[in-house]
């Protein structure tokens, strides 16, 4: 069933790519828009690791979802239609199930397209996305209270997210600072934040640090 909807869907969903491509994209939006949006609004789905720049991607991509299958955990799907991703391409939700960072890269390796690189050297440079933290006035560390589970979540712990000595309305707190070079996106510290829409999220690079490399409440990582 799911094979003759991507048959079916396949021109459409180009079309739909070339009319839109606005889930991906996100043409006119500011970093500041954007990040506002997202403070109230469901996790943005994101493409596995490995996967080539999204116009590249689209193209390479034949929506066998052979990679969905390869995941261990369960973390891929194939979009649907209504899904922000084009249809039949594969992506993840890091607030449902994040990318848990396999050492062999299984869904990148069984991509028959190129797809998705399957000679990335190190799942270290998967390169998802960035983690953004967008809800300071949620932010439990922002409130004093020294939550850091993003922090200890971290599978690149001490190196992608480290807690950093700041100043909030007037207080000294520990601020959860992103280190962009670092950061994967597998998205593992949205997934385990313990605010209701969770204070950091992972986005796309080029939106996630805002095209300055600025991340972190606007100083530079």
């Amino acid at each position: 069933m799911a094979s003759s909807k991507r048959k079916m869907s396949r021109r459409t969903a180009m079309t739909e790519i070339a009319r839109g491509a606005g889930a991906v994209c996100l043409g006119g939006f500011s970093l500041a828009a954007l990040v506002q949006s997202t403070a109230q609004a469901d996790a943005r789905a994101m493409r596995p690791p490995g996967a080539l720049p999204e116009d590249d991607f689209l193209s390479a991509c034949v929506r066998c979802g052979l990679c969905v299958q390869a995941c261990p955990y369960g973390t891929l799907s194939l979009a649907e239609w209504g899904t922000e991703a084009a249809v039949g391409t594969p992506f993840f939700t890091p607030r449902e199930v994040p990318c848990y960072m396999c050492r062999d890269i299984p869904c990148a390796r069984a991509c028959p397209t190129g797809a998705l690189d399957r000679d990335i050297p190190s799942i270290r440079d998967a390169n998802m996305g960035v983690a953004v933290l967008v809800g300071h006035e949620d932010c439990l560390d922002y409130k004093g209270m020294n939550c850091s589970i993003c922090v200890r979540v971290c599978p690149i712990r001490g190196d992608a997210i480290t807690l950093e000595p700041g100043e909030f309305n007037g207080r000294k707190i520990m601020i959860p600072t992103v280190h962009s070079k670092h950061c994967t996106g597998c998205g593992t510290c949205e997934k385990h934040c313990v605010t209701g829409h969770a204070s950091i999220r992972v986005l796309p690079r080029d939106l996630g640090l805002g095209g300055d490399g600025r991340n972190r409440a606007g100083r530079d990582v």
